[in-house]
C-alpha cells in the first residue's frame, strides 16, 4: 500500500467533490474484461480489500485505476503467420503474396487475440482534499496521465496542475550539492545523477557513493547538471528527487515498525492505519519540500484569492 513513485498535481481550486458522490462514479465506471477483440481495458477498481470503490480515512482518499492487457507479442502473430503462409504456398504452388500475407496476419492476430492471456496492473492515487494534493503512485509521467485522464473522464472536468515552484530542482539540487548539504529537514543521501546539457547528455551516475567529494564539484563546475539527487526527510523517509519535481523510490525508514507497535491489528485495520501514517507523513514531507524549493509558483496568489 505504501506509495513507492509520487506524480505531484495540486488539486482543482474549486474542488467540491463529495466522497459518496466520488463513489458513487467510480462504481459505475468498473474494470471489465477485455473483450475477445479488444486488447486493453481500462477501469476502476478497489484500492484496498474492502471491496470498497473509495478507500476514505481521516478525510483523505485513496482510488486505483485497473487495466487489464492482452499479452500478443508480435513476433508470435508473424511466427504463426509464416508457418500458415509456408503451407499456403505448398498448396497453390506458387509463393505467397504481401497481400495474400498481410490477410494471414490479420486473422491470426484475431484468432489468437481471443485466447491470449491477460495481464493486470493498477496504479493508486492519493486524493487530499486537506492540503490540496493529489497524488499518484506512478513510475513513468504516462501511467500517471492515463489515471488523471480516466479520472476527468469520469468527473466530466478535473483541471489538476503540475506542481511548479520558484526554483527549478536541478537549480537547487546544484546549490545543496555544491555547499555539501540540504536546507534542514532534509539531508542529502548517496545517490545522484549528473548529465550534461548539450546534445550528447553524457551522463554520470552515483549510487550509494559519498557525494561531498571534490570530484562532484568539479563535474558541476564542468557543466553539468543534477538530473536526480537521494535525499532523505527527518530521518524518516528516503526518495530520489527529479528534475521534473518527481518523488521517486520512497522509503518510509523504520515507520512500517512504528505502526505495528499498537498492538494486534487485523488486515483491515492495519490498513486504515498504514494508510493514515502515509497520508500525514507524505503532505508534511511534500509541503517541506516545496518550501525548500522557494514555494510554489501562483500558489500564494491563490491562496489569497480563495
Amino acid at each position: 500500500m505504501w506509495f513507492k513513485n509520487l506524480s505531484l498535481y495540486r488539486l482543482p481550486a474549486d474542488w467540491n467533490v463529495s466522497a459518496a458522490e466520488l463513489e458513487e462514479k467510480l462504481a459505475h465506471r468498473t474494470l471489465q474484461p477485455c473483450s475477445p477483440l479488444e486488447m486493453l481495458s481500462r477501469g476502476w477498481v478497489a484500492p484496498s480489500s474492502t471491496g470498497r470503490m473509495l478507500h476514505t480515512v481521516n478525510g483523505q482518499h485513496l482510488i486505483a485505476l485497473g487495466v487489464d492487457q492482452k499479452l500478443l507479442p508480435s513476433s508470435i502473430i508473424r511466427q504463426e503467420a509464416q508457418k500458415r503462409a509456408e503451407v499456403l504456398a505448398d498448396s497453390q504452388g506458387f509463393p505467397v503474396g504481401r497481400r495474400q500475407m498481410r490477410d494471414l496476419k490479420m486473422r491470426v492476430g484475431e484468432e489468437l487475440r481471443a485466447r491470449a492471456l491477460t495481464r493486470r496492473r493498477m496504479t493508486r492515487a492519493w486524493i487530499d482534499p486537506v492540503n490540496g494534493w493529489f497524488i499518484v503512485d506512478a513510475g513513468s509521467a504516462g501511467k500517471a496521465e492515463e489515471l488523471v485522464e480516466a479520472l476527468r473522464d469520469l468527473l466530466g472536468s478535473f483541471a489538476v496542475q503540475f506542481v511548479e515552484t520558484q526554483r527549478t530542482p536541478h537549480t537547487s539540487m546544484a546549490a545543496w550539492l555544491t555547499h555539501g548539504d540540504a536546507p534542514a529537514p532534509f539531508g542529502i543521501d548517496q545517490d545522484l545523477e549528473l548529465q550534461t546539457a548539450d546534445p550528447t547528455k553524457a551522463t554520470v551516475r552515483y549510487v550509494r557513493h559519498a557525494l561531498d567529494g571534490k570530484e562532484i564539484k568539479a563535474h558541476l563546475a564542468g557543466g553539468k547538471y543534477p538530473t536526480r539527487l537521494g535525499l532523505t526527510w527527518n530521518g524518516r523517509i528516503s526518495f530520489v528527487l527529479t528534475e521534473k519535481l518527481q518523488v521517486k523510490r520512497v522509503e518510509f525508514l523504520d515507520m512500517t515498525k512504528d505502526t505495528a507497535d499498537g498492538g494486534e491489528l487485523d488486515k483491515a485495520e492495519q490498513f486504515d492505519v498504514d494508510f493514515a501514517v502515509m497520508a500525514g507523513e507524505l503532505a508534511k514531507l511534500l509541503d517541506d519540500l516545496v518550501q525548500v524549493l522557494g514555494s510554489e509558483v501562483g500558489r500564494q496568489e491563490t491562496a489569497a484569492a480563495a
